[in-house]
């Protein structure tokens, strides 16, 4: 689903960003340029970056 209209950004864009390093809003913007325009899509955004990094998380083993 696209996420920013503006930049014509798809969540799966995103998820491929985080996946990739990319662990903040800031690092987000630089690379996909989200949030630069209208600013309509930080919402989605985040919480499509949230999702991923709980995602992420969950899927490394415990290191205790």
């Amino acid at each position: 689903m696209y996420v920013c209209i503006c930049h014509g950004v798809t969540d799966k864009q995103i998820e491929a960003a985080v996946e990739n390093g990319s662990h903040t809003m800031k690092q987000l913007s630089s690379e996909l340029k989200i949030g630069s325009q209208c600013g309509k899509c930080c919402q989605c955004s985040k919480r499509v970056l949230n999702n991923k990094l709980i995602q992420i998380a969950e899927a490394e083993p415990n290191v205790a």
